[in-house]
């Protein structure tokens, strides 16, 4: 029987995490763990600091304070390639492939750099993450003639083929027709049990078909955090989206 989420021990744990450009303040205090299993969505406004926040745990951006713990082993001084071998894996908004290789190619480089394999095993790894992604009949295709869905899907499987504990997920979903988000969450939800991940997504249910939890941030600064309905319910969205206080009163 799967042990409980809330009985896991956590996976990540970022501390009091602080990062500032001048006046603007991205991050401000930050503090949450993460359980292996679990989703924890994120939302926001635009400039709250979501995608600083994943920047900052993935190593592209350095922390002026605070702590980054994965799986008990402090990251937070080390560089990204490192924090990638330790188990961090990234999924952008934009997808960036590199556009002149195949499909297969793409996840061979992140299985062969990020997870560390090699020659058979790798091959292997590859295919068994294209076909987990639905890209396996499209593995000798060129990356750059990939329709949005495909390369979204080539961005998660990249993702995936680096074998993360976590995996980071930035507006995966944005620009995709209402059919292609269902296909991307079903593909999301079929491999969440094994791994914890971090999604970052403007489309509510998205989130809330996959996450366990979600956490609001407002210009840097955590402003809630709790069960998805909860969430997306509060009177504390409504007023950060929408400028309506608890009255519903602007």
């Amino acid at each position: 029987m799967p042990i409980p989420i809330s009985d896991r021990p956590p996976l990540l744990r970022v501390s009091e995490l602080a990062k500032r450009f001048g006046e603007i303040v991205v991050a401000d205090g930050v503090s949450f763990e993460l359980a292996r299993g679990e989703c924890l969505g994120v939302i926001g406004p635009n400039g709250a600091g979501k995608s600083s926040l994943l920047n900052l745990i993935v190593g592209l951006l350095t922390a002026d304070g605070g702590s980054i713990m994965l799986d008990d082993k402090e990251i937070t001084g080390l560089p990204p390639h490192q924090r990638a071998r330790m188990g961090l894996g990234r999924a952008f908004q934009i997808p960036q492939p590199f556009p002149h290789l195949s499909v297969y190619e793409n996840a061979l480089v992140a299985a062969s750099y990020g997870a560390g394999l090699y020659g058979e095993a790798a091959s292997n790894w590859t295919m068994e993450v294209l076909q987990r992604t639905g890209l396996d009949a499209k593995a000798d295709k060129l990356a750059g003639a990939l329709p949005l869905i495909d390369r979204k899907r080539l961005e998660f499987a990249k993702a995936l083929a680096s074998k993360p504990k976590l995996i980071l997920l930035d507006e995966i979903a944005a620009g995709l027709t209402e059919p292609e988000v269902e296909r991307l969450v079903a593909i999301i939800k079929s491999v969440k049990a094994d791994h914890a991940m971090i999604w970052i997504e403007h489309i509510p249910h998205a989130l809330r078909a996959v996450s366990d939890r979600i956490l609001v941030l407002d210009f840097g600064r955590k402003v809630l955090e709790g069960p998805p309905a909860e969430v997306m319910d509060s009177a504390v969205v409504r007023e950060i989206y929408m400028g309506l206080k608890a009255d519903g009163v602007a």
